[in-house]
């Protein structure tokens, strides 16, 4: 059982993480405390009562009040991030001792264990504004979808953000490939096909190859060819909590793992060639995204069939311009053992990747 009040958690300290706060005498109640607080990867700090030393009950980010503690909590400054919690199911004075110190959450255990821990690892990662996330996908096959995905996570890592790839085509030969690091090691998709609930977003980062600066999420050489929508969603999920950016190269299908990347995303780019059949193509998979996602526009790639160009493609698609993607080797061709498209910083590409950037960021901010 858990009932809402609702606040705002408050930040932490000098913007960093910090364990949560419990207060509490019963014995058992702790255990289980500390024990969800283990699961979360949190370190708590533990009192029989509000903290004589100034300054702890107001900077904790989060404080775990036991009802048997409520009492000698009345007096304490109001605040944010207190949840009240207890055993006793059908005690109908809690909600008033939950009013009375301020608590802006009720929890009875064991119902509320799997939010607790949830609100407990939001604690211990630090939840701040999440990653901005971008897919991409291609309006025919060969469109350069893969390779402009590679190009923008690595100017977004370039330019210092935390930036996390994904390759979300089990089919499209893995994107480890096409940055030049097949034999990197860390995790690949199949290794979460098992994955559910919650996933730790630093656990995550840690796990995965690094390449040029950013993180990689791509398949294997095996066989597995799919993973369960639900692993996905945690996965995702866990991505963009660690801020920065995320880049997920889509393929052409949507099934339910597709949906479910698609419902997390903030914007998408459907690169589209300036041909009539390749619009007709880009016209079927952005009926199919845009049932899931909101937020579609076109990049453009020449050279254009008589009569087109990126404005008149876009128009025919009826989405928002995101622009022409200039036309380079790199973005049609990637060769493997050279560097991957946008990592020099310099051509027409890399320009087009941090002007891409700095618009969507400048979104963001503004609102």
């Amino acid at each position: 059982m858990t009932g809402t009040v609702t606040h705002d958690p408050p930040p932490a300290a000098g913007g960093r993480p910090g364990g949560p706060l419990i207060i509490t005498e019963d014995a058992d109640l702790l255990d289980d405390l500390l024990r969800l607080c283990a699961a979360a990867g949190a370190t708590p700090e533990v009192h029989p009562s509000v903290p004589a030393r100034r300054g702890h009950w107001e900077a904790a980010p989060l404080v775990l009040v036991g009802d048997d503690a409520a009492r000698g909590v009345r007096g304490a400054a109001r605040r944010p991030a207190v949840v009240l919690v207890g055993r006793d199911q059908d005690d109908p004075g809690v909600w008033r001792r939950a009013v009375e110190i301020g608590a802006d959450h009720v929890l009875m255990l064991p119902d509320g264990e799997q939010w607790l821990v949830d609100r407990i690892a939001d604690v211990a990662e630090g939840v701040g504004r999440p990653a901005l996330t971008v897919g991409v996908i291609g309006g025919r096959g060969g469109a350069g979808a893969s390779t402009l995905a590679c190009a923008l996570a690595v100017t977004s890592a370039r330019e210092g953000l935390r930036t996390l790839l994904v390759d979300a085509d089990p089919l499209g030969g893995g994107l480890d490939v096409l940055l030049g690091g097949e034999t990197t090691e860390g995790l690949r998709w199949p290794a979460f096909a098992a994955s559910r609930g919650r996933l730790g977003g630093g656990a995550l980062e840690e796990s995965l190859p690094e390449l040029h600066s950013l993180r990689v999420l791509s398949w294997d050489r095996g066989d597995c060819v799919a993973v369960p929508p639900q692993a996905v969603r945690a996965v995702l999920a866990a991505a963009r909590r660690r801020g920065g950016t995320v880049v997920v190269d889509l393929p052409r299908r949507v099934d339910d793992g597709v949906a479910e990347i698609l419902a997390q995303l903030d914007l998408g780019l459907l690169v589209v060639p300036g041909e009539l059949r390749a619009v007709a193509a880009a016209a079927r998979v952005a009926s199919a995204v845009g049932m899931v996602l909101a937020d579609l526009r076109v990049a453009v790639r020449g050279p254009y069939a008589p009569g087109l160009d990126d404005r008149e493609v876009a128009r025919l698609l009826g989405l928002p311009l995101a622009g022409e993607v200039p036309v380079e080797a790199g973005l049609l061709r990637a060769s493997e053992g050279k560097e991957p498209p946008g990592a020099t910083g310099r051509g027409p590409l890399a320009r087009f990747c941090r002007g891409f950037w700095e618009r969507a960021l400048v979104e963001v901010a503004a609102g």
